[in-house]
């Protein structure tokens, strides 16, 4: 194909019939006092689309239009032009075409130089497809990936220790933290690699034979990569030294925390560290903290749910427990509760283990058994700092338990979390643990349970005939089996998971004269019997289901939560 055309997008736009001659000379005027681009100030100014101005262009210049959203696009194709490349010349390669030629996706088909520049990185001779700029900034995070360099530092790793038995802390570059060292540039790689996958953990796992790296993203783990056992030496000992651990240590766990920066932001990293029968075992919690997501008017909770706790925050002193399993999100839903109530008239005082985010304004505590400061002894004594609301991270024992319920009692607000599976036998939970039961009736305000569920892909979401077996949990909720039933398909957008992100369900079981009388009394199926009452129709499983018809989660999904419950 011949070099693009340079042509005039203000004019093509009017001739199109998309803006107005008046609306161009504006926008003209504008790109002269600013320099931006004249199609960036007309996106900007909603006054025009960026998927308009790619197709009036392609038409323009008989060029395909393609939406990359939907683009299947082989690894050997991404790899003809290496990311730094592709990222620079804002080009990226799409398809191989018959007679040696490549397809590309281009934003601007007025940039000869990437043009002639991606001919010659490629060897190829191209052919232009227009997309569209955010589409292609997304395509960047989501295509190229970084399996084969991770592999690269892993094999140059595992040379040098065979060839040098005391390369180890060479590799690491203790001193200097170069950059440039291999296990360091290793490390980088997984963690830009996490974050463009949206990863929420990283696990770096040692077996027999050889070391595997899996991510979780949307709640699964996903292989990435394999390696030797000797990599996992490597990434350990560099991992201790970035946290501040012991790195002699390896027979016993370790926790720590660290930062990085991952493509320009910040972030903090939580490491667990846990000896194994082949090594140690490291999980990486990744947490992006965004002051955005902590607010609770975009938790998602239901309308209700959302009132009725919103009253519930509003009360001057009681205990609400937050309950699910592990990756549930409770710890968001409380540090969105605390962000709501923080203001320079009330003091907060939290005691977790660890401290996952930090609120300004806010005294953390920061548990420590190693010195005995447990959850216990430390909120003995933030209860002598005069607190108007306290955190406790988890409710372990009795005596942490009976501590919190008698702050609850005594003019304070406790927010705290308890592993339970659903809200109604969260006070049987409670009562079991040895805390009693005129405490648990009088101090406890409430108890949200939540879980998170798969939200389908909407770039390959399909409609979907409920199974034979789908079929009869439906029967059994109640459920006609009428609904906007769908699954999702799998594309490069989900990286072939059918799923994209995750929506929570949450259930609130508040404690009414009702259930605080039978909380009290010695009969806790009499109590499960009236919170299942209460609570009849809006359970964790009824809300999953609710979103399953509606389309935005499978009923796959679904069945999972009601079944945990």
């Amino acid at each position: 194909m011949a070099r693009p055309q340079r042509i005039r997008l203000g004019d093509l736009l009017v001739k199109a019939g998309l803006i107005s001659p008046a609306v161009l000379e504006s926008a003209l005027a504008e790109q002269k006092r600013t320099g931006r681009r004249l199609g960036r100030i007309l996106i900007d100014a909603m006054l025009v689309s960026e998927e308009a101005i790619a197709r009036a262009l392609a038409d323009q210049l008989g060029l395909p239009y393609i939406d990359l959203k939907r683009e299947q696009i082989e690894p050997s194709v991404l790899r003809l032009l290496p990311e730094q490349h592709a990222r620079r010349l804002r080009v990226i390669p799409l398809r191989e075409l018959p007679d040696q030629r490549l397809l590309i996706g281009m934003a601007d088909p007025d940039d000869l130089y990437a043009f002639d520049e991606a001919s010659r990185l490629t060897q190829r001779e191209l052919q232009i497809a227009l997309v569209t700029e955010s589409d292609l900034l997304a395509a960047f995070d989501r295509h190229y990936r970084a399996t084969e360099e991770i592999h690269s530092y892993a094999r140059a790793i595992d040379q040098s220790f065979k060839s040098d038995q005391d390369v180890l802390l060479k590799l690491m570059d203790v001193e200097a933290g170069s950059p440039d060292a291999p296990v360091v540039r290793l490390i980088q790689t997984l963690f830009d690699d996490a974050v463009a996958a949206r990863a929420s953990d990283i696990h770096i796992e040692p077996q027999e034979k050889k070391l595997v790296i899996r991510f979780r993203i949307d709640g699964v783990l996903h292989p990435q990569a394999e390696a030797e056992l000797t990599v996992a030496q490597a990434i350990a000992m560099r991992l201790k030294i970035v946290s501040g651990l012991d790195i002699s240590e390896k027979r016993l766990p370790q926790d720590g925390r660290f930062q990085l920066q991952v493509r320009g932001r910040p972030l903090d990293v939580r490491l667990s560290i846990l000896p194994t029968q082949y090594g140690e075992s490291l999980v990486m919690r990744l947490l992006n903290y965004d002051p955005a997501l902590l607010e609770l008017e975009r938790l998602n909770m239901p309308a209700d749910v959302y009132t009725a706790y919103r009253r519930l925050l509003d009360r001057p002193h009681g205990l609400i427990l937050v309950t699910g399993p592990t990756g549930s999100g409770k710890t968001t839903t409380l540090y969105a509760s605390l962000a709501a109530l923080n203001s320079v008239e009330r003091k907060i005082i939290t005691v977790e283990d660890p401290v996952e985010y930090r609120l300004p304004g806010v005294m953390q505590v920061q548990i420590n058994d190693k010195i005995e400061l447990t959850f216990a002894r430390a909120l003995r004594s933030i209860l002598r700092q005069d607190p108007d609301i306290v955190l406790v991270g988890e409710m372990r024992d009795a005596e942490t338990a009976q501590i919190g319920l008698r702050a609850a009692m005594t003019g304070h607000l406790v927010f705290s979390t308890l592993h339970t599976n659903d809200a109604a036998s969260t006070p049987v939970r409670l009562i079991d643990m040895g805390a009693p039961r005129f405490m648990v009736a009088t101090s406890l305000l409430a108890v949200l349970a939540q879980r998170l569920l798969r939200r389908i892909c909407p770039q390959c979401s399909r409609s979907h005939q409920p199974t034979a077996a789908e079929r009869q949990w439906l029967a059994a909720m109640g459920h006609s089996g009428d609904g906007h039933w769908r699954v999702g398909s799998g594309c490069p957008h989900c990286h072939n998971t059918g799923y994209l992100g995750r929506l929570p369900v949450h259930e609130l079981l508040e404690m009414t004269p009702e259930l605080m009388y039978a909380a009290n009394h010695d009969d806790p199926q009499a109590f499960l019997r009236l919170a299942h009452e209460t609570l009849a129709g809006r359970t964790l499983g009824h809300r999953a289901l609710a979103l399953a018809a509606a389309g935005q989660t499978t009923l796959d999904e679904a069945m999972r939560v009601a079944y945990e419950v």
